[in-house]
């Protein structure tokens, strides 16, 4: 893809950003995204559009409400920038396929927001996963990985960890993972079909394990503390999206 064209993709990413902070700050609160405008959440002073530039008015202001003077949050423009960067990968990762690429750019938000609202919440909510799992079903009738795969990989993808959960559940008498991380591999596995799955699942338990030893090793927590694992699902699906099929020809030229 020509530099002019990944530049483009690179705005678009910063004002879809822009709009995945609304979704990740309101949507577990069981807020409208639409309705009341953007405000300050403390003061709630309306949010003028010269005010709401992605990234540059936060510079701007020095990172605070022009009307109160209170700090504003510094995941503001992180969320614009990672998903303006994770845009510009895919269109890296897909090139001029348009149609794909619009496919791969729906997921990557829906899989940053859900990363924001797991990381600051805990939860992962229906009403991103069920129609991820919906959207994703559709994009595959005629986008890879087809149709069939995609309804195989929301199968897998929703099997895998209920089946983990239950398990742990009758050993343990805890839950493994929630419902809400279920939903989400099912909505992977609908948008990438369901060898990804797996390559998904391992990714997402490796960068865990490594982050639960860290965190007991420096802070002294306790490894049964509960991580949001829907943010390590987040992580290895967009890895997975876009250099998924070559870990896996890797990984099985181990054997040959």
């Amino acid at each position: 893809m020509p530099p002019a064209e990944l530049l483009v993709v690179g705005i678009f990413g910063l004002m879809v950003g822009s709009f995945l902070n609304v979704c990740i700050g309101r949507i577990p609160a069981g807020e409208s995204i639409v309705s009341p405008p953007s405000h300050c959440p403390r003061c709630l002073t309306p949010i003028g559009w010269y005010d709401n530039l992605p990234v540059l008015s936060y510079l701007v202001l020095g990172g605070k409400c022009r009307k109160c003077r209170l700090p504003i949050s510094l995941r503001y423009p992180l969320v614009e920038l990672v998903t303006a960067l994770a845009f510009v990968l895919q269109g890296l990762a897909v090139g001029e396929n348009w149609p794909l690429l619009a496919a791969r750019l729906v997921f990557t938000a829906l899989l940053i927001a859900l990363f924001g609202t797991d990381l600051e919440t805990m939860r992962l909510p229906d009403v991103l996963t069920l129609p991820g799992i919906a959207v994703g079903l559709g994009f595959s009738l005629w986008l890879p990985p087809g149709i069939v795969s995609s309804i195989i990989g929301a199968a897998l993808g929703a099997a895998i960890p209920y089946a983990i959960r239950a398990l742990w559940y009758r050993m343990k008498g805890v839950e493994a993972m929630g419902l809400g991380d279920v939903k989400m591999l099912a909505m992977i596995g609908a948008f990438l079909g369901w060898q990804q799955v797996l390559v998904v699942l391992f990714l997402a338990s490796l960068s865990g394990a490594a982050i639960g030893l860290t965190l007991a090793a420096v802070r002294g927590r306790a490894l049964a503390s509960k991580l949001p694992f829907g943010t390590f699902l987040a992580l290895g699906a967009f890895v997975a999206s876009l250099v998924g099929e070559r870990l896996m020809t890797w990984y099985l030229g181990l054997y040959r």
